[in-house]
C-alpha cells in the first residue's frame, strides 16, 4: 500500500457481495470493481516461456505453512516464488495475480511483509478526530461506501502503531490466506525510510540484509518486489534499491518487480517498459477480488477494521477492475538510488522514473 503519503478517496457505485471464505458477506463494503478494463489486449512482450519459468523450481515436497524465518534450507527442487510486500496490502494490490500463477504452475509460494505498516493518520481517521482533536467524518461513510456502516466509535492511540500495525497485519494475514500462500514471513521493520535521506539509506540497508539472508536459506528461490522507481513512495524505492543491488552482485538471479500502482494511470500507459503483461484468468480474478475484501472488512472480533479501504480505497478499486499485472525486469543502468519522492532538484522529480524500465 501507499505509505502515509497515500491515501485517497472513492465513489463506488455498486457491490459485488464478494468477499474473502470464512469472513461473511455482511461486513463488507460496497465496491465498484467493474469489469470494463477487462477487454485489454494482451501486450506481453516476447521472451522466456512463462511456464518454463515457473515451473523452475517446483515444488517436490509438502509445503509449510507458518510464519517467520523458520526450518532449514529449502532443496533447490521445492525452490519458492517469494513475493515481498512492502505494506500490508501491497499484495492484493499488484501481486495476487502473479502468486495466483505460481501457485496454479506448483511452486511454493511465500509471502514477506517488509515493514510494520505505522500510520498515524490513518489511526486518526479511525477515531474520526483530526490532528487537533476534533470531530472529523469519515470520507467513506458521507458516500454510504464504509464497511462499519456508521461510526466507528474508535479511541485508538494516534501513534500509528498501537491497534494500527496488528489491525493492519490481521487484513494481511486474512489475504494471505485467501490466496493461498504456503508461508508468511513477517520482517516487522519500521516503516522509516519516508524520514530523510540518512533514514532512507538506514531502511535500505536493513531491507538489503534481511533479502539477502531469505536468499541464503531459500537458494534457488525467485524473488518478486514492486517497482518503487514507478511507484514514487519512499518505502517501496528503497526496497527495489536493495534488490537491484542484490541482483546487480548476483545474489539474487531471478528477480521480477510488478508496478502495484499502476493502476492509478490511464490503461494505455501501464505497461509501458514492462517485460510481460499478465492476464489474469477469471477464477484466479475472482480470488483476488476475494482478497482485496479482506481491506474492506468491518469485524472487530477478528480485529478487521476495513482500514485498507480508508487508506487507499482508490488503488484498491482500480487493481479490482483491471485483470492484468505488469512485471517488469530489473531497471536499466539509468537507475539511480535514493529517495525520488523528496529530492529537491537534480533528476529526481517525484514522478515515476519510466526511463529506468
Amino acid at each position: 500500500m501507499a505509505d502515509r503519503h497515500f491515501r485517497h478517496r472513492l465513489d463506488i457505485s455498486a457491490s459485488t457481495g464478494a468477499g474473502p471464505a470464512g469472513l461473511g458477506g455482511a461486513e463488507h463494503g460496497t465496491a465498484r470493481w467493474g469489469r470494463q478494463e477487462a477487454a485489454m489486449a494482451d501486450i506481453g512482450r516476447a521472451g522466456l516461456s512463462r511456464r518454463r519459468v515457473l515451473t523452475a523450481g517446483a515444488l517436490a515436497g509438502a509445503t509449510l505453512l507458518g510464519t517467520g524465518l523458520t526450518g532449514g534450507k529449502a532443496s533447490a527442487a521445492s525452490a519458492p516464488a517469494i513475493f515481498y510486500s512492502p505494506h500490508q496490502d501491497d499484495e492484493v494490490l499488484g501481486l495476487a495475480g502473479s502468486i495466483l500463477e505460481h501457485k496454479a504452475a506448483g511452486r511454493p509460494v511465500y509471502l514477506v511483509l517488509v515493514t510494520l505498516g505505522e500510520n498515524d493518520g490513518l489511526a486518526r481517521i479511525m477515531n474520526e478526530k483530526d490532528e487537533e482533536g476534533e470531530k472529523m467524518e469519515c470520507e467513506l461513510r458521507k458516500k454510504n461506501h464504509c464497511a462499519a456502516h456508521g461510526p466507528h466509535g474508535l479511541d485508538w492511540p494516534t501513534d500509528g502503531v498501537g491497534m494500527i500495525v496488528p489491525s493492519r497485519t490481521a487484513e494481511f494475514m486474512a489475504s494471505a490466506a485467501v490466496l493461498g500462500v504456503d508461508k508468511v514471513i513477517n520482517l516487522k521493520i519500521s516503516d522509516s525510510a519516508w524520514n530523510g535521506d540518512d533514514a532512507f539509506e538506514k531502511f535500505t540497508k536493513t531491507v538489503k540484509s534481511k533479502i539477502a539472508s531469505i536468499a541464503d536459506q531459500y537458494p534457488g528461490a525467485s524473488h518478486k518486489f514492486t517497482a518503487g522507481w514507478l511507484e514514487v513512495s519512499a518505502t517501496h524505492k528503497a526496497i527495489s534499491d536493495a534488490a537491484v543491488q542484490l541482483a546487480r552482485a548476483g545474489k539474487l538471479t531471478d528477480v521480477r518487480f510488478n508496478f502495484v500502482y499502476a493502476y492509478d494511470y490511464p490503461l494505455a500507459s501501464r505497461g509501458n517498459g514492462a517485460a510481460y503483461v499478465l492476464n489474469i484468468p477469471a477464477a484466479h480474478m475472482q480470488t483476488k477480488l476475494n482478497a482485496i475484501a479482506c481491506y474492506n472488512t468491518w469485524k472487530p472480533s477478528k480485529n478487521l477494521y476495513a482500514l485498507g479501504y480508508h487508506s487507499a480505497s482508490e488503488k484498491l478499486e482500480g487493481a479490482a477492475a483491471d485483470p492484468h499485472e505488469y512485471v517488469f525486469a530489473v531497471p536499466n543502468d539509468d537507475y539511480e538510488y535514493g529517495d525520488i519522492g523528496f529530492k529537491k532538484g537534480g533528476k529526481y522529480s517525484g514522478k515515476p522514473q519510466w526511463g529506468w524500465s
